[in-house]
């Protein structure tokens, strides 16, 4: 007996794919459906190419400051020695405080370079992220001014990498507090 061939079977709009032995309806493309498939490849294509873009811009961000706070470390460390020289320069002899002097200059002038510079502090209201008050002192001020710094802080590019050591005003102080109790 012999076995029909499958071209044979075949009508005239089947077709055979050879790869997998399927047979396939060949039909017209509908215009409408492949331009909604189009529409669905292009709007995913430019959702993509907009999420690269946005990746590409977070990790340049990223870099820049890795890039800018490489050095925090070693920045806070060299903050101890100006506190040095700064104590040191406040005791100083008439001699060795031009050399003092210099030096200190010097360090100023590298930390600005790397965009390091000190909080000013002395006079302005208490503010947690810039300063860490170590004590509170009655006095003429209002209540929550510095009137002392104890320790410089300094800011690198805006980011606090250490806060100023300060004494805080507490007010004035009644002499008869049980008075006002």
């Amino acid at each position: 007996m012999a076995q029909p061939t499958e071209e044979a079977s075949s009508g005239p709009d089947e077709q055979k794919d050879e790869s997998s032995g399927v047979k396939l309806e060949e039909s017209s493309p509908d215009p409408e459906e492949l331009q909604k498939k189009y529409d669905e490849l292009n709007n995913r294509f430019l959702r993509l190419a907009a999420d690269f873009e946005n990746y590409k811009k977070r990790v340049s961000r990223e870099t820049e400051s890795r890039i800018t706070y490489a050095v925090e470390k070693f920045a806070v460390e060299l903050l101890e020695v100006i506190d040095n020289f700064d104590r040191a320069l406040a005791a100083k002899d008439t001699s060795a405080g031009e050399g003092l002097e210099q030096i200190s200059k010097l360090f100023e002038t590298i930390l600005k370079r790397h965009g390091i510079r000190r909080i000013e502090s002395m006079g302005r209201v208490f503010d947690p992220a810039e300063h860490e008050a170590v004590a509170c002192i009655p006095s003429d001020n209002e209540e929550g001014i510095i009137i002392d710094e104890i320790c410089p802080g300094y800011c690198m590019e805006g980011k606090i990498i250490r806060c100023a050591r300060v004494a805080v005003s507490k007010g004035k102080q009644t002499e008869n507090k049980s008075e006002s109790e």
